[in-house]
């Protein structure tokens, strides 16, 4: 895959760590909202990283593995659906992404972040719109981000089998809301999202 130069750019301005960082959850109805901040070693690629939307669950575990061994820091950020409610979903996922950072063994000096917004920190900071698909930093942050999402989705489950988020991951599918019909929410479900507001108050 052909990845844009963003982080040689940043490089040429004088930028010497630099974090890719994106997040997975915002669009379900249950979970928490997953970011992930990556700094990579300067290359061209790493093989198998590409937009997590475009991968296999399988491949990008094999990815994830990857950029573990080959990453010179990754941090995880995790919200709630309890703040969720409280923040609302944008607000969210960029306090993940700040905790994310926090996370960080690295401190970076220059961020390259997914989507049209920044983060309340000091450091340089690019928003790259579709940057999952165009930046090798935020890809691999992306992947990172699902990776662990659907992990914990997968243990909740155990917590919660009736809804089998193990399958779709706390997204709207038929069978998730045929789930929440027949048995109403659980603590994991985002009370301020239109749709379970509406399911309530059937």
């Amino acid at each position: 895959m052909k990845w844009e130069p963003f982080e040689e750019k940043a490089r040429r301005q004088g930028f010497r760590v630099i974090a890719g960082l994106d997040e997975a959850g915002r669009g379900p109805l249950a979970g928490p909202v997953v970011a992930a901040a990556v700094v990579l070693p300067r290359t061209r690629s790493i093989k198998g990283v590409a937009d997590s939307k475009d991968l296999t669950a399988e491949k990008r575990e094999k990815a994830f593995a990857l950029i573990e061994k080959r990453a010179l820091a990754v941090g995880i950020g995790i919200v709630d659906a309890e703040e969720i409610d409280r923040l609302n979903i944008l607000q969210a996922s960029l306090k993940a992404m700040e905790l994310a950072l926090q996370e960080l063994s690295l401190d970076p000096d220059c961020l390259l972040i997914d989507g049209l917004h920044t983060l309340r920190c000091s450091q340089a900071q690019q928003a790259i719109p579709k940057g999952d698909g165009r930046c090798l930093s935020i890809a691999a942050a992306s992947i990172v981000a699902k990776v662990t999402r659907d992990r914990l989705m997968v243990a909740f489950h155990e917590q919660y089998p009736a809804y089998n988020f193990a399958k779709h991951k706390g997204y709207g599918t038929r069978e998730h809301l045929r789930a929440i019909r027949e048995y109403g929410c659980c603590p994991l479900h985002r009370q301020s999202f239109r749709t379970i507001y509406q399911l309530s108050l059937l």
